[in-house]
C-alpha cells in the first residue's frame, strides 16, 4: 500500500469514538484511513479506505475476525479494549493474511497468547512467515469448509473461497445473526465513519472499481464463491474494506454476479472466438494479419475478428480479450522489441483472467526479430497456452509466406475447436528460437 498525500492527515469523516455494534454481540473494531491514495500498486483510492475488523461475543468467549494494517493498530486495540478483555479472546479468525488484514496480529497474539488462530490451510505459509520463530508458540488450527469455531451459544462456520483475490481467502458465517464476514469479497476502498451502506456517501463507484481492479482477474473464483455463499441468504455482509452492507445484501450478491458476467455477448452459441490484434509499421504485419484471419476463418465453429491496435482505445480490447477463447498478437520488431501499443495492451491484461486461453504471435521484422519471442514469453507469463511457435517474416511477406500465415491461422483455429492434437510450446523451446 502507498500511504498518504504528504502533509495531509484529515480527520476521518464521522469517525466513531469507540467500537460500533453492527449486530447483537458483534462490534466493529476497525480503523479508518482517509489518506490512502494507492493500494498495493494496483489501484487508486480517491476515497481512502477502512480496515474493518470485528469482535463477536459468545457465552464461552470472544472471537476476533481479522485485524488491521500495522500503522493503524493503536485504533484497533483501543476499540477492542473498549468491548472485550484480552483473556476473553478465545479465537482469532484470519479470513485473509495480506498485511492490511494481519498487520496487528503479532501484537494481538502477544496480548492474547491463549487464543486459537484459525485460517485456511493455504494461509499457513504466510502466517508462518509473519510470525517467524514465534509461530510454534501459538495454537494455530487450519480450517476449511465444514469446520467451525464454538463460542458457546453461537457458532462461526468457515467457507473456503480461494483466489478472491489471494489463494488463502475464506469467509466466516455467524448463523444466528445471518452475518457473513467476507474479508476482501464485496469490499470497497472507501472511508466513511458512518460505516453502514445506508448511511455513508455514494460509494457505488468505489464498489465497482474495487471489483474491477481486485476481483475481475479472478472472475471464475468469484463465481465459485457466489455459488457457495448465496444459499446462506445473509442479512448482513461485513467486508474488511468499506461499508458494512446491511440494506438488502442480496443485491450486492446480484451485482457481483452481473460484474462477473461476460461484458461482450453476441449470442455466439457454441462457436469459439479468436481475436487477432496487431500493429503494423509499414504494412507487412497487416498483410500477415489478414492472411491469419483468412486461414482461421476456414475452420467451422470459429468466429474470427481482426483489429488494428492503433485504430482504437486499448481498454475495450481488454474486455474483448477477457471473453475470447484465443488471441493472436501481430507486431513488428521495433528497436529490438514489440511495438509500444502491444506492450501497453499486454500490461492491461493483468486485470482480467487469461489462464488457459489460446495465445499466438506473429510479425514482420527488418533486422533482429525479437518481438515475437518477447511477446510469446509474456503470454506464457499470463498463463496462456501457446500451441504453435510464433511466425516471423523478414520485411514484406512473399505469396508463399502469406500462405504460411494462412496455415498458421488454420492450425490455431483447429486447436480452438479441438480438431488438432493438443500441443503447447514450453519455455525451453521458446528460449531456443
Amino acid at each position: 500500500m502507498t500511504a498518504a498525500v504528504p502533509g495531509s492527515a484529515p480527520t476521518p469523516a464521522f469517525a466513531p469514538a469507540g467500537p460500533v455494534e453492527i449486530a447483537p454481540g458483534v462490534q466493529w473494531i476497525g480503523a479508518l484511513d482517509p489518506v490512502l491514495r494507492s493500494f498495493d500498486a494496483l489501484m487508486k483510492t480517491a476515497g481512502g479506505t477502512s480496515y474493518n475488523a470485528y469482535a463477536v461475543r459468545g457465552a464461552a468467549g470472544v472471537a476476533i475476525i481479522d485485524t488491521v494494517d500495522a500503522d493503524y493498530a493503536d485504533e484497533f486495540f483501543a476499540r477492542l479494549e473498549a468491548c472485550a478483555r484480552y483473556d476473553e479472546i478465545k479465537v482469532i479468525v484470519l479470513n485473509h493474511l495480506e498485511p492490511d488484514h494481519s498487520g496487528a496480529l503479532p501484537e494481538l497474539l502477544r496480548r492474547a497468547p491463549g487464543a486459537r488462530v484459525q485460517c485456511s490451510p493455504r494461509g499457513l505459509q504466510t502466517l508462518r512467515a509473519l510470525l517467524g520463530a514465534d509461530f510454534a508458540k501459538y495454537d494455530i488450527a487450519p480450517v476449511t469448509t465444514g469446520h467451525s469455531a464454538d463460542l458457546g451459544d453461537r457458532v462461526l462456520d468457515f467457507y473456503n473461497t480461494p483466489n478472491v483475490h489471494w489463494p488463502d481467502t475464506q469467509c466466516t458465517w455467524l448463523g444466528d445473526a445471518r452475518l457473513l464476514f467476507t474479508c476482501d469479497l464485496f469490499g470497497s476502498h472507501y472511508c466513511d465513519g458512518r460505516l453502514f451502506d445506508d448511511l455513508v456517501g455514494d460509494f457505488r463507484f468505489s464498489f465497482e472499481h474495487y471489483y474491477d481492479r481486485l476481483m475481475r482477474p479472478f472472475r471464475s473464483s468469484v463465481v465459485a464463491a457466489l455459488d457457495l455463499l448465496e444459499p446462506l441468504d445473509p442479512a448482513m455482509i461485513a467486508p474488511s474494506h468499506g461499508p458494512v452492507l446491511r440494506t438488502e445484501p442480496a443485491r450486492y450478491l446480484r451485482q457481483y454476479r452481473r460484474l462477473s458476467e461476460p461484458r461482450h455477448s453476441f449470442g455466439t452459441g457454441t462457436d469459439k472466438t479468436l481475436a487477432i490484434l496487431y500493429v503494423s509499421a509499414h504494412g507487412a504485419t497487416a498483410r500477415m494479419a489478414q492472411a491469419v484471419l483468412d486461414g482461421a476463418a476456414e475452420e467451422p465453429g470459429v468466429r474470427v475478428s481482426l483489429f488494428d491496435l492503433e485504430g482504437g482505445e486499448l481498454s475495450p480490447f481488454v474486455d474483448l480479450i477477457e471473453h475470447a477463447d484465443g488471441i493472436v498478437i501481430g507486431t513488428p520488431t521495433i528497436n529490438n522489441d514489440a511495438a509500444r501499443a502491444v506492450w501497453e495492451l499486454l500490461a492491461k491484461l493483468v486485470d482480467i483472467e487469461t489462464r488457459g486461453k489460446l495465445g499466438a504471435v506473429f510479425g514482420s521484422f527488418g533486422w533482429s526479430g525479437e518481438a515475437v519471442r518477447n511477446v510469446e514469453a509474456r503470454l506464457q507469463g499470463l498463463q496462456m497456452r501457446l500451441p504453435e511457435p510464433g511466425l516471423k517474416v523478414k520485411l514484406h511477406p512473399s505469396e508463399a509466406q502469406l500462405e504460411d500465415a494462412r496455415d498458421f491461422g488454420r492450425r490455431l483455429a483447429a486447436h480452438l475447436t479441438g480438431r488438432a492434437a493438443p500441443r503447447e510450446i514450453g519455455l525451453t523451446e521458446l528460449a531456443a528460437r
